[in-house]
């Protein structure tokens, strides 16, 4: 971690609970098995301080100049590059304000770009978060495994989008580029005008003179980017801030509101032929026959090929390569995996013992000998497989001529996809030039690279002709990597009001092996993944053991947003309300009597006085109450209901969230408003289910999401009590199930420990 990062990791003074040691796999074999990723080397401090080269640099364009990796300046102005990928979450807009806080650039004038895949856009707070301690855990051990892992993200040059983790990575980072690169400017001018630089300031992208004498940074870029930066800059206080902190419009919006924006699916090259593909429904099973005869003879049609588990079509146009691949006629071998939804649980469920137990991170007290000496209340929860569903399905464009392989493609994989791409045709990654495009959603999608692994095979078949890949609804939602499903076990026990014993066990399918195995890529040690959201939770219970078990591997799994909190939240807020009840208690008293983070008290707090928790609500009606830690991020939803005859119609959420620091309030609203609506759908109707080993949800009339006449009304407040620099993309979706599911309890008296909830009560 960089010095910045250390001490506002410092500065924190969050509680924390204790974390208990792994079973079967200890935190130091957790390390070492990680550098064991890296190959076994263990990397010297002036290897890992050596800086890394500004890939900008390479195929500047006439006249323009780069002082860091995130800036690059011409005559038209300033280019921000935000390397993180824009999936209508905001990201750029917000990574952009902060090089132009520092750079003192006018908002207007700014222009923001996806950098290319390089490695100085490594993501260090994403893999540093991986470790297996709570994120409220600040202490020597915690911070020494995070700043290894944080080396590690810097030799595997691993640039990704995902956990969260943009915000945090890039804090400090991206206000130090624009620093230096405002020193820079400042140094170029003093020279030019035989001043000191203390003399200067600067204003909306000018340098200015004492004398009243401005230079556009446009026309002090050359000498800039000759100059040699310092090793260290001084950063804006917060008290100084012109953007951040702020609501400020996303730069993107009149783009994507006039629908100019270009995604993907929006790429059109010269001389283009397009694609469709269709695998074997059953996953991962391969082709043993086809006949391309049908297909052949259709209109438009210019190539049949095989492909790893299916086939493709090139034609003249989307629409007819889709009824082509339709119509070729192909023998598919056996299903690889369990055929069907019941068998897949059986398998989950059966891994509820020592053989396939994968970790223990917490185990405070003894939670089993304190639960064998009472009567304690047990309950079992199950949630089911998801698709991640966006909008946009999966699309890319590649294009092979002369030795250059170029891409088109909306990935939050982008140094992956280049590596990967460049094996597949053969080719040095440095002839591979991606495009990463805006993304009409990803949920963890476009972590995925089948995609575009398979238009460039397509593109191998056709050289110098760009092919477009789209894929079909039906081919999205029956070839994913879906959210695992799972089940968990569960024991407490009450004394005085209050809970005295936890005993958490969840056990569901490792997200981690089954991406890593995809990637080529081992994956060694535990998967707190299956974890998260059990162990790191600041309720202050003396007994508390939370334990994960891996089930065998089966379908394909991915990370789906907020991965495993998005059950365990389910799981843990759905029992810690029935524990209230078990103990006469209130739900609000009873959470906050065990909170032991006091931003998190303060959240559910801030969250019931939102929602008037304790007014009263006539029969029928009622009101739940979830709160949740994922990302480091303390969530609470209140969400109130009417039991109705023609079903359940939820009228109103209030939620209440701390990011530490709010760089834009307003987005931060909106990304909280699209989580719970986001979490909703998938507790009310998402599940993937399987027979013959194929998915039988086809489209999204099998695969429903809450629609505008059932969206409550959303409240949104923001707390900011200055802890660690946080992300929202996904910590607002685990408490919107529970709270629901709580709420339908205090309605109707019907407690559900089953999603989705439309399988056991009729919604309006």
């Amino acid at each position: 971690m960089s010095s910045s990062a250390n001490k506002l990791a410092e500065s924190s003074q969050d509680a924390k609970p204790k974390v208990g040691k792994l079973r079967k796999m200890g935190r130091r074999s957790f390390l070492m098995g990680s550098a064991a990723v890296a190959g076994g080397v263990v990397f010297g401090v002036y290897k890992f301080h050596q800086p890394l080269p500004n890939p900008l640099l390479v195929d500047l364009p006439d006249g323009a100049r780069s002082i860091t990796p995130y800036v690059r300046i011409d005559q038209q102005g300033v280019t921000v590059i935000t390397p993180r990928a824009e999936m209508g979450q905001g990201v750029q807009s917000t990574l952009a304000a902060l090089v132009a806080e520092e750079l003192d650039l006018s908002w207007n004038s700014l222009r923001i770009e996806h950098g290319p895949p390089a490695s100085a856009y490594f993501n260090e707070a994403g893999v540093a978060e991986g470790v297996p301690f709570s994120p409220l855990d600040h202490g020597m051990a915690a911070n020494m495994m995070r700043g290894t892992m944080g080396v590690m993200a810097k030799f595997l040059a691993m640039q990704f989008t995902g956990g969260s983790s943009s915000m945090p990575d890039a804090y400090v980072k991206l206000r130090v580029a624009g620093a230096m690169a405002r020193w820079a400017l400042v140094q170029a001018a003093a020279d030019e005008w035989k001043v000191s630089p203390a003399s200067l300031k600067t204003q909306d992208g000018e340098v200015i003179a004492p004398d009243g004498r401005r230079r556009a940074y446009t026309g002090l870029a050359a000498a800039a980017a000759k100059i040699k930066l310092p090793d260290a800059v001084t950063l804006k206080p917060r008290e100084q801030w012109q953007l951040l902190g702020r609501p400020i419009p996303r730069l993107d919006m009149v783009a994507k509101s006039t629908g100019t924006a270009t995604f993907a699916i929006d790429v059109i090259e010269p001389d283009m032929v397009f694609a469709a593909v269709r695998k074997n429904p059953a996953l991962e099973a391969p082709l043993k026959s086809f006949d391309a005869a049908p297909a052949i003879a259709m209109n438009g049609v210019l190539k049949v090929l095989e492909i790893p588990g299916g086939v493709a079509v090139i034609a003249s146009n989307s629409w007819r390569a889709m009824q082509a691949v339709r119509a070729v006629k192909c023998e598919w071998a056996a299903p690889l995996h369990a055929t069907s939804t019941q068998v897949l649980m059986e398998s989950i469920t059966a891994s509820f013992n020592d053989k396939f137990q994968d970790s223990q991170l917490r185990k405070d007290g003894d939670a089993a000998s304190v639960l064998s000496k009472t009567n304690f209340f047990e309950a079992q929860y199950h949630a089911p497989f998801l698709a991640h569903a966006p909008m946009e399905p999966p699309t890319a464009v590649a294009r092979l001529r002369s030795g250059r392989l170029d891409i088109w493609a909306g990935t939050q994989m982008p140094t992956l996809v280049r590596e990967q791409a460049a094996k597949l045709a053969g080719l040095d990654p440095s002839n591979v030039h991606l495009h990463v495009t805006a993304m009409g959603g990803s949920f963890g999608r476009r972590l995925e690279t089948d995609f575009i692994d398979q238009v460039v095979r397509l593109a191998l078949s056709m050289p110098g002709k760009p092919v477009k890949l789209t894929w079909s609804r039906e081919e999205d939602l029956t070839q994913d990597a879906y959210r695992p499903a799972a089940v968990a076990r569960l024991r407490g026990a009450t004394a005085g009001g209050k809970a005295t014993a936890l005993d958490v066990r969840v056990a569901s399918l490792s997200v981690l092996a089954s991406q890593g195995a995809r990637a080529g890529l081992a994956m060694p040690g535990p998967d707190k993944l299956i974890a998260d959201g059990t162990y790191e939770q600041p309720y202050g219970i003396a007994n508390y053991c939370a334990t994960a078990y891996r089930a065998p591997p089966s379908v394909p799994v991915s990370s789906w947003r907020s991965v495993g909190n998005s059950f365990n939240g389910f799981f843990m807020e759905g029992f810690i309300d029935e524990l209230a009840q078990q103990a006469g208690a209130d739900p609000l008293t009873f959470r906050l009597s065990l909170l032991t983070h006091e931003p998190s008290k303060q959240v559910l707090q801030a969250a019931a006085d939102l929602a008037g928790w304790r007014q009263l609500l006539p029969k029928g009606r009622g009101r739940g109450l979830a709160y949740h830690l994922s990302f480091g991020v303390p969530v609470a939803e209140v969400v109130e209901v009417t039991h109705t005859p023609a079903g359940i119609r939820i009228e109103r959420v209030c939620v209440v969230a701390d990011v530490g620091t709010a760089l834009d309030p307003r987005n931060i609203e909106a990304q909280l408003q699209g989580a719970v609506i986001f979490g909703l759908s998938a507790a009310m109707f998402g599940e993937i289910t399987f027979k013959d080993g194929a998915v039988e949800q086809k489209n999204f009339h099998q695969f429903d999401s809450l629609r505008m006449h059932q969206t409550p009304r959303i409240e949104v407040k923001v707390l900011q009590t200055g802890g660690p620099i946080r992300g929202i993309g996904e910590p607002g979706v685990p408490p919107a199930a529970p709270a629901l599911a709580n709420a339908i309890f205090e309605a109707t008296g019907k407690r559900i420990r089953e999603l989705p909830l439309s399988k056991h009560v009729a919604f309006v």
